[in-house]
């Protein structure tokens, strides 16, 4: 159990309080309790007690203590149990807080997203105090743009029930190999549903583990090779389980990676030969079937080197065959200049970080809390900025395998100024700036604000440069063409975010990126040791774009960062 863990359950349960129209004092309650651990910068390891800090009470505490105890809240349990999900979804309304959500509830009786825009139409919302006609109207317009999203879902929401599912598979004895396969292992920003190859001895077992472990919806098909269910939360999710033999599964895994494209020109090449493929092997002219230990070996067979999944889309990546020894690879990536410590609003110490870039084999890492601007994430006054700089040389001495960089995430502001002073920026080693306000503005004036941060000869990357969330929102949608211009003209680095919230830049922009010779880096802007791993989804971001390892900062040897860095 980790302190974010504890405070997004703190949170949770005070924002289903709020729902439900509970006591604003023990609402209140439950988001001091989360503020009061968010504030504190110790990690729990470094605590002695966390239920007896000052602004933590016997209920929160309580809770507090179930959590590190059995790993979960009762209260929360029930809270989830006893709140309308269609309260929960209402959230999805931009404006739409716990309080207003709960007046509807209480006072009309509102439950779901149908029952709003029945209420709403009927004129009886903008009857209600502090709603009106325009709050009304504008929650018709927001519901019209819910119901038109497309029946995916982000890569965001898909990742973490991935992680647990193949989780759960490569731990069971039953299994020998196991993946997700599909739009979702092709590194897609959405997927219609989830696909899993498993290989087993032992289907009846490991059809009793996703069905006792899952939380299962609807069994929409049982059958000896295939399992087909609807997965209740955090929404419903449809997930094919498909089981094959050890010798089957390289074959049926490619088949079902796809895409469609990829496909049928493999079947082409196939057809040259008078071979036929199949998702059980590939059928030889003899009427022999070849099945492969890997999917490098099934590529070879076709005198192929190994395609990855991230590239297998239109099938014209079968003539960019010399560019793929240029793409980057997990292995290549020697740094990540862009993480989180509890010193602001990250779940880990610095050491915990540390000890997991060096987990990571990472020969360079850059410690970038957020500037003060950013009061909700705890950010950094210069003083405090000024002793983590401190603390980060101390550092350093007991970790001579890793060059530990001090940094920071620092705001541009709404005005278009810069969160700290050139001075302040200049003892660090290393400035991004980002834009985390006032996503509203005029594109005009964004682009004031991005250029007031990369003509500044003390930054050296900006973060998430159109602020997006796959799926979600676009972001403050600046002129990306004139930031990418802007900096090749400084000569300043371009963040691809790998945190699948974001995958910011969106493919298209990296691939202009790599047009113009801009300088990418490839960061997992982590809060937790967890988000660590989100550097492979990055990686795999950047190869759809066929970007190459020489433009991306961090899988430069430390030398060569340094050097750029020591420009300025």
């Amino acid at each position: 159990m980790d302190k974010k863990t504890i405070i997004r359950a703190l949170e949770r349960i005070a924002l289903l309080m709020e729902l439900q129209g509970e006591n604003p004092f023990k609402v209140s309650a439950f988001r001091k309790a989360a503020q009061t651990l968010e504030l504190d910068s110790r990690s729990l390891s470094e605590m002695e007690d966390p239920t007896k800090l000052k602004g933590i009470g016997a209920a929160t505490g309580g809770v507090i203590t179930d959590l590190l105890n059995d790993g979960e809240s009762s209260l929360l349990k029930e809270l989830e149990e006893k709140v309308p999900q269609g309260l929960v979804e209402m959230l999805q309304i931009p404006g739409m807080g716990g309080k207003k959500i709960a007046k509807l509830h209480a006072e009309l009786g509102i439950e779901t997203l149908e029952g709003l825009r029945e209420a709403c139409e009927k004129n009886e919302v903008q009857a209600l105090a502090g709603f009106g006609k325009k709050t009304e109207e504008k929650i018709l317009k927001e519901l019209d743009q819910l119901a038109s999203r497309p029946d995916r879902y982000p890569i965001w929401k898909l990742e973490p029930i991935v992680a647990h599912i193949e989780s759960l598979l490569h731990n069971h004895e039953a299994v020998s190999r196991a993946s997700v396969a599909g739009s979702f292992r092709r590194t897609k920003e959405t997927s219609k549903d989830l696909d899993f190859v498993i290989a087993t001895t032992d289907v009846p077992a490991v059809k009793e583990l996703l069905k006792e472990t899952l939380d299962i919806e609807e069994m929409i098909a049982n059958g000896d090779t295939k399992m087909s269910v609807a997965l209740a939360k955090p929404e419903r999710v449809d997930v094919d389980f498909r089981f094959v033999k050890d010798e089957e599964f390289v074959s049926t895994l490619h088949h079902f990676t796809g895409s469609k494209d990829h496909n049928i020109r493999m079947r082409q090449l196939a057809k040259e030969r008078d071979w036929k493929i199949s998702e059980y092997g590939v059928e030889k002219e003899d009427g022999s079937v070849t099945t492969y230990e890997s999917e490098a070996a099934f590529f070879a067979d076709f005198n192929l080197p190994f395609i990855p999944p991230s590239v297998r889309e239109s099938g014209q990546e079968l003539d960019k065959l010399d560019l793929l020894d240029e793409l980057v690879q997990l292995e290549d990536i020697k740094s990540d200049l862009h993480m989180h410590t509890t010193w602001s609003d990250g779940a880990h110490s610095l050491e915990e970080m540390i000890e997991g870039c060096l987990a990571k084999d990472y020969e360079l890492m850059v410690i970038t809390d957020h500037s003060r601007y950013l009061r909700v994430a705890n950010g950094l006054t210069p003083e405090r900025l000024r002793e983590q700089n401190k603390k980060i040389k101390e550092l350093q001495k007991s970790y001579p395998g890793i060059h530990i960089l001090s940094g920071t995430e620092m705001d541009i502001l709404p005005d278009g100024t810069l969160d700290f002073e050139d001075e302040l920026l200049a003892e660090l080693d290393f400035v991004i700036a980002s834009i985390h306000s006032s996503f509203s503005q005029p594109q005009e004036k964004i682009m004031e604000r991005l250029y007031a941060a990369i003509s500044n000869p003390n930054v050296d990357m900006i973060a998430h440069p159109t602020g997006r969330i796959v799926g979600e929102r676009p972001g403050y949608e600046p002129d990306v063409e004139q930031l990418l211009q802007w900096a090749k003209e400084f000569d300043k680095i371009v963040e691809l975010n790998a945190n699948p919230y974001r995958l910011d830049l969106a493919v298209n922009w990296l691939e202009r990126a790599q047009e113009l010779g801009v300088k990418v880096a490839i960061n997992t802007d982590a809060h937790h040791l967890d988000h660590l791993r989100f550097m492979d989804i990055g990686v795999r971001h950047a190869q759809k774009a066929w970007l190459k390892k020489e433009l991306i900062v961090n899988t430069w040897e430390p030398k060569q960062l340094l050097d750029y860095l020591a420009r300025k």
